[in-house]
C-alpha cells in the first residue's frame, strides 16, 4: 500500500505526542470522526487527494470542518501535513493511529460477522470469551452478512474461528463429494 509507511510514522509520532498531553483517547476518538467523515463525504476525499488544491487552503477546509470538535495535537497535525505537502495523507495517518492506539493499550479489534446484528449480551459473553482465550481485552466489530445463514465467524487477529451454517453445509458437501457413497437407483 503506497504511503503505509510514511502515515505509520506521522502515527507513531502522533501517538507518542498525544501521549505526553494526556490526551491519546481523544486523539483517537478525533481521528475516528475524521475517518468517517472523510469516508462519508466522497467531496472532501477529493479534494485532499487533488494535486490542484493547495495545501494551505485544504488546511484551511479541515481547521473550518473540525477546528471545534479535534484538540490542538490534531490542529498541529493539519499544520504539519500542510508544511510538508501531505495533506492526501490524512486519512491513512487516521487510520494507523486506531490500529496502533489499540497495540498500545494492549486492545485487539474482532470482527464477528453474523447473519443478524449482535444484541449487547452476546456482545459482552464475547467480549468476556475473547479476554478469556487471549488475556487482552478487543472491542468488537460487528459484520453483517446474510450469506452465512447462521451462526457466525470470529477473527481475532490473525486467527479465526468459522461456525457459521454456510461453512458447515460447505463441510458436509465436501464430505459427501470425497466419499464413495453410490446412491441406490
Amino acid at each position: 500500500m503506497k504511503g503505509a509507511r510514511p502515515a505509520l510514522r506521522y502515527a507513531k509520532a502522533l501517538l507518542t505526542l498525544a501521549t505526553d498531553t494526556g490526551s491519546e483517547s481523544e486523539v483517537n476518538d478525533n481521528m475516528k470522526l475524521i475517518v468517517d467523515t472523510i469516508a462519508e463525504s466522497s467531496d472532501l476525499d477529493a479534494m485532499l487527494k487533488s494535486p490542484v488544491i493547495k495545501a494551505a487552503d485544504k488546511r484551511k477546509v479541515l481547521t473550518a470542518l473540525f477546528g471545534d470538535k479535534v484538540n490542538n495535537v490534531l490542529k498541529g497535525l493539519f499544520n504539519v501535513l500542510e508544511e510538508n505537502k501531505r495533506m492526501v495523507m490524512l486519512e491513512p495517518i487516521a487510520k494507523q493511529y486506531a490500529v496502533i492506539y489499540d497495540y498500545h493499550r494492549s486492545m485487539q479489534v474482532a470482527r464477528v460477522t453474523t447473519a443478524v446484528p449482535l444484541t449487547d449480551d452476546l456482545e459482552k459473553r464475547i467480549l468476556a470469551k475473547i479476554v478469556e482465550l487471549t488475556g487482552n481485552q478487543a472491542s468488537i466489530e460487528n459484520i453483517v452478512n446474510p450469506e452465512i445463514l447462521g451462526g457466525f465467524i470470529l477473527r481475532v487477529g490473525d486467527v479465526q474461528y468459522d461456525a457459521s451454517i454456510s461453512n458447515q453445509f460447505n463441510e458436509l458437501r465436501r464430505e459427501f463429494d470425497n466419499s464413495h457413497y453410490i446412491p441406490k437407483i
